[in-house]
């Protein structure tokens, strides 16, 4: 991939071929430091200013990178993440370090209040999840990496992904459908997309009641980057409203003001039941219920957030029981399921290399978080438009489970691409490639290390 994006003659008449390994040997070294640089005695920091706990979702895309560099620390990555797991079996998507100041983060531990509720952890931690990707970074770093050593941990693990499934099928399944509920945009992990502004404009609060916390994120990067005052105070008001029931989810149908079916989460709980196939053949326990139950979220994915006016996938407001209007990259996940059907694939194809997001063989830039040609796309502010490795990684790996090399190989090459002009900044201009938000982020280095192995 890097042949694309590097000159046949390099700099002073140096071969391609030199450049282009000189090229890459400078971006392994930028990614390896920035995850020395994150790493917290048996876990990763997104980074270290905005981020100085250890989050679910990015500990997965985090493990994929050590895999390349230190094997037995992605096993570490996974392990300490789901040491924090609720007897429920959820795995919180943030697990607080005791030794970090409590006001250096909003909202911070003594906000959550989750140790004084039962079946938790001693370690504090959010009451919220996050996309379940664990089980398939598990099984992708372990392919990068096997060895008897990966193999006992992938063991271990297992009974653990196994729980977090089942809470998410039975607690979460709001709907009825065979699909997971969100109760918060976080549990996404887009935020503020535009994929929320509908349920959310239906929660009742009052901007005022941020004046009794200080955000922290805004301390760290612009304002006009970062979610609004007003999403902040709506996510103050699901999360309080979800606290005070205790993180229950028995009556989330009756009383809870947020209630979400998203195409990337329960497109990750499809794939994590196939990847968990995968892990049970290798540790010798039977993986027909897994691939059973793949299928069954498939389906039920295909019938309850795919439109076919539009040509692609939706999420679904279970309070009024419509899907939201937004055209965002959430659409094109469900490429990450290795059952979706070929009309659906064609459909996601079509999106992907529609103006909206420019997908191609030989593209500038990744895709954005957003609809390009919408009114309310904003290139600056964090889901509403800005390009994230994260996302651009999950849509390559299913074009090349779908038998797309060519435009999986020009979505990489992108991605390099904008690695290399502008570091490993949390997310990046979707047309100008400048990095935004915190600097030396620890997934983007992680899937960079992940890209440059194939190349």
């Amino acid at each position: 991939m890097v042949e694309q994006v590097v000159p046949a003659v390099g700099p002073g008449g140096t071969p391609a071929a030199d450049t282009a390994a000189g090229d890459r040997a400078a971006l392994v070294a930028v990614a390896r430091a920035t995850l020395d640089g994150n790493w917290e005695h048996d876990h990763t920091v997104p980074s270290r200013t905005l981020y100085p706990h250890q989050w679910s979702w990015d500990s997965a895309f985090i493990a994929i990178g050590w895999a390349h560099l230190r094997p037995e620390r992605a096993w570490a990555e996974l392990t300490s993440l789901f040491d924090a797991q609720w007897r429920d079996g959820r795995v919180p998507h943030i697990v607080f370090n005791p030794v970090v100041a409590d006001d250096a983060y909003f909202p911070g531990p003594a906000f959550w209040a989750t140790t004084s509720v039962p079946g938790t952890p001693r370690t504090a931690t959010s009451g919220l999840v996050q996309p379940p990707v664990h089980a398939l970074a598990a099984w992708h770093a372990y392919r990068r990496a096997p060895s008897e050593p990966a193999r006992a941990a992938l063991g271990r693990l297992y009974p653990r992904l196994v729980a977090q499934q089942h809470y998410l099928s039975s607690h979460r399944d709001v709907g009825g459908a065979g699909l997971a509920s969100i109760v918060h945009p976080w549990e996404s992990g887009l935020d503020n997309s535009p994929a929320w502004d509908e349920p959310l404009a239906a929660v009742p609060t009052e901007a005022a009641v941020l004046r009794a916390y200080r955000r922290r994120d805004i301390v760290h990067a612009a304002a006009a980057h970062r979610p609004t005052d007003l999403d902040y105070a709506r996510y103050v008001a699901i999360v309080t409203a979800y606290r005070a029931t205790g993180y229950r989810d028995e009556q989330l149908a009756d009383r809870h003001p947020f209630l979400v079916e998203c195409p990337l989460f329960n497109a990750a709980m499809g794939a994590a039941e196939s990847a968990l196939a995968h892990i049970a053949r290798e540790i010798g326990a039977d993986p027909g219920p897994h691939r059973q139950r793949a299928a069954a979220i498939t389906t039920a994915l295909v019938n309850r957030l795919y439109d076919p006016t539009t040509g692609t996938f939706h999420a679904r407001d279970l309070r009024t029981g419509r899907l939201t209007p937004a055209r965002t990259v959430l659409g094109l996940t469900p490429l990450i399921l290795p059952d979706l059907p070929t009309t659906q694939v064609e459909a996601i194809l079509v999106e992907a290399g529609s103006p909206r997001f420019g997908l191609a063989a030989r593209m500038t830039r990744p895709l954005p978080s957003h609809d390009r040609t919408a009114v309310d796309f904003e290139p600056l502010r964090y889901w509403r438009g800005p390009s994230w490795m994260n996302i651009n990684w999950l849509v390559r790996y299913g074009l090349l489970a779908h038998g797309h090399p060519r435009l999986a190989a020009g979505l990489g090459a992108s991605m390099i691409e904008l690695a290399a002009t502008a570091g490993c900044h949390e997310y990046f201009h979707p047309d100008t490639g400048a990095g935004l938000g915190s600097p030396a982020f620890s997934w983007t280095a992680a899937l960079l290390l992940d890209l440059l192995a194939e190349v």
